[in-house]
């Protein structure tokens, strides 16, 4: 551990993640809120999966993009948690090069995977509301999973370019990670090549992602607003929108942290650096444990199912 901070090597088999720095000393009390999280987040999606697993009424295409959601959440957090919580606990700040690597593809991977599912989620929406009869026909099982699986096909191609960069970079400045997971940039900091490759190509994926997805999606919503507010009563208006929040707020609860945290990652250099790693934890974090929380309230059916199986249960 002494030749830590050394520049005589390079390609290091291990690095060593930081936590988070300047709040070391805090590590414990951090790791409750974070493993409260990771335990709802868990427990949630686990119990999303299950109920539409068990109700044939829910086995439709809104409720199937549902279940992608949950799955990727769950893979998402899992990514990190666990690592985040054995630094903060037991000090076991050690990581594999290759292992290091890996979690960071799978973490951007997974990022553009969910992004993608929200496209699709808004896809089902405007076919529903805008185009109700021809829904069924539209949206078949088949369709259902060639959705699923362009979604993931694109988070892996989009970032695989990203990874192989940053494999191939030489590492001779220095092994430490100041954060808590293997997070793209601050791995690319550590190389001595010229990285700016990496760097722009990191703010392309970014970029193009969100924005291409987010325009889809607002373009889906114009359209919906417009069949909703078509519709001649106050209470049809009030139905139909209520089908299409508990989409919106996910929505929200991934784009706003995710954006914030890239926007301090990369010019917020007055943002202090323990702020900004908790923010991007908090955006691999919170969106998890908000989603089957958010769906399971403003979800009429699932929110029913709900009831029914623990009523039942303890009956």
């Amino acid at each position: 551990m002494s030749d830590s901070n050394t520049t005589d090597f390079t390609n290091p088999s291990t690095f060593i993640l930081l936590g988070i720095p300047g709040l070391e000393a805090a590590h414990v009390w951090i790791s409750i809120p974070f493993c409260t999280m990771y335990t709802i987040a868990i427990l949630g999606n686990f119990t999303t999966l299950l109920i539409v697993k068990r109700e044939p009424s829910l086995h439709w295409p809104m409720y199937y993009f549902l279940c992608m959601l949950a799955v990727t959440d769950l893979a998402l957090c899992t990514c990190t948690i666990p690592k985040m919580l054995s630094i903060f606990w037991f000090n076991s700040r050690e990581i594999d090069f290759s292992a290091c690597l890996t979690q960071m593809y799978f973490i951007h991977c997974f990022s553009v995977v969910e992004s993608g599912i929200f496209v699709a989620m808004a896809f089902d929406r405007y076919v529903a509301i805008c185009d109700p009869l021809r829904h069924s026909t539209t949206l078949t099982n088949s369709m259902v999973v060639k959705i699923g699986f362009a979604m993931v096909l694109r988070g892996g191609m989009l970032v695989l370019p990203g990874f192989l960069l940053v494999r191939q970079w030489p590492y001779c400045r220095t092994n430490i990670i100041p954060h808590s997971y293997c997070e793209h940039m601050a791995l690319v900091n550590l190389a001595c090549g010229d990285i700016r490759i990496s760097s722009y190509y990191g703010l392309f994926v970014a970029f193009f992602v969100t924005g291409v997805d987010v325009f889809f999606i607002a373009v889906s919503y114009v359209q919906i607003l417009r069949s909703i507010f078509s519709l001649p009563t106050k209470d049809a208006r009030l139905k139909t929108f209520g089908t299409c929040s508990s989409h919106l707020c996910v929505i929200l609860a991934f784009y706003i942290p995710g954006l914030f945290s890239f926007l301090t990652q990369r010019f917020g250099h007055n943002v202090p650096l323990h702020f900004h790693i908790i923010m991007a934890n908090m955006y691999l974090l919170v969106p998890p444990t908000l989603n089957p929380i958010i769906y399971g309230v403003k979800t009429k059916q699932i929110r029913d199912k709900l009831l029914h199986f623990f009523t039942h249960k303890g009956t």
